[in-house]
C-alpha cells in the first residue's frame, strides 16, 4: 500500500507545479524557464523566451541585428524606401541565384530541376480553422482592450484613471524629445538586454524592486485614503 501513497503523493506535488503561476520579474522562480505546457501557443512563446534571453547566440543575433538595422534604415529613409530597397535586394539574390544554377545545370547537362523547388512545394494556405482560432483569440485580447479603456475614461476608479492621466502627461515630455522610429529602437535595445541582466542579477534586482514597490503601494494607499468616496468604497 506504499507504492500508491507514493504515486499519489508524487501526482499532487506535480499538480501543484504545474498549477503554479508562472514566474515573472520581482516573483520567485528561475527567469530563464519557460514552462512546457504542451501547447502551441506555449510553443511560440517559449520560442520568444529563448530569443530574448539569448539562449541560440547566433539565431538571436541575427534577428536583432535585422532589426536593428531596418529600424535604423526607418530613422534615415521613408517606409517605400525601405521596403523597396529590402525587395529589391532579395529579388536580387533569388534571380542570381536561379540564373546560377541554370548555367550550372546547362554546364553540367543535369535535371536538377527549379532550385527553390522544395520551397515552392510547401503548403502556406491559412485554413478557415487556423483563421478561426487566430481570430477568436484576438477578440479575446479586444474585448479586454476595450473594457479597460472604459473603465479607464468613465472613472470606475479614481485612482486608476489617475494613474492613466499622469502616464500620458509624462508621456507628453517623452514625446517631445523622441520619435516613434526612436522609441522602438530603443525598446528593442531593452527587450534584448533588460531580460539578460535579470537572469544574472536577479537576487539584487529583486531586492530594490520589492522596496519600490512596499513604497509605491504605501503612498497610493495613502492617497486613496484621502480621497472622498475612495475610504468609503474600501470599507463596503
Amino acid at each position: 500500500m506504499a507504492e500508491p501513497s507514493a504515486a499519489t503523493q508524487s501526482h499532487s506535488i506535480s499538480s501543484s507545479s504545474f498549477g503554479a503561476e508562472p514566474s515573472a520579474p520581482g516573483g520567485g522562480g528561475s527567469p530563464g524557464a519557460c514552462p512546457a505546457l504542451g501547447t502551441k501557443s506555449c510553443s511560440s512563446s517559449c520560442a520568444v523566451h529563448d530569443l530574448i534571453f539569448w539562449r541560440d547566440v547566433k539565431k538571436t543575433g541575427f534577428v536583432f541585428g535585422t532589426t536593428l538595422i531596418m529600424l535604423l534604415s526607418l530613422a534615415a529613409f521613408s517606409v517605400i524606401s525601405v521596403v523597396s530597397y529590402l525587395i529589391l535586394a532579395l529579388l536580387s539574390v533569388t534571380i542570381s541565384f536561379r540564373i546560377y544554377k541554370s548555367v550550372i545545370q546547362a554546364v553540367q547537362k543535369s535535371e536538377e530541376g527549379h532550385p527553390f523547388k522544395a520551397y515552392l512545394d510547401v503548403d502556406i494556405t491559412l485554413s478557415s480553422e487556423a483563421f478561426h482560432n487566430y481570430m477568436n483569440a484576438a477578440m479575446v485580447h479586444i474585448n479586454r482592450a476595450l473594457k479597460l479603456i472604459i473603465r479607464l475614461f468613465l472613472v470606475e476608479d479614481l485612482v486608476d484613471s489617475l494613474k492613466l492621466a499622469v502616464f500620458m502627461w509624462l508621456m507628453t515630455y517623452v514625446g517631445a524629445v523622441f520619435n516613434g522610429i526612436t522609441l522602438l529602437i530603443l525598446a528593442e535595445l531593452l527587450i534584448f538586454s533588460v531580460p539578460i541582466v535579470y537572469e544574472k542579477y536577479k537576487t539584487q534586482i529583486d531586492h530594490y524592486v520589492g522596496i519600490a514597490r512596499d513604497q509605491t503601494k504605501s503612498i497610493v494607499e495613502k492617497i486613496q485614503a484621502k480621497l472622498p468616496g475612495i475610504a468609503k468604497k474600501k470599507a463596503e
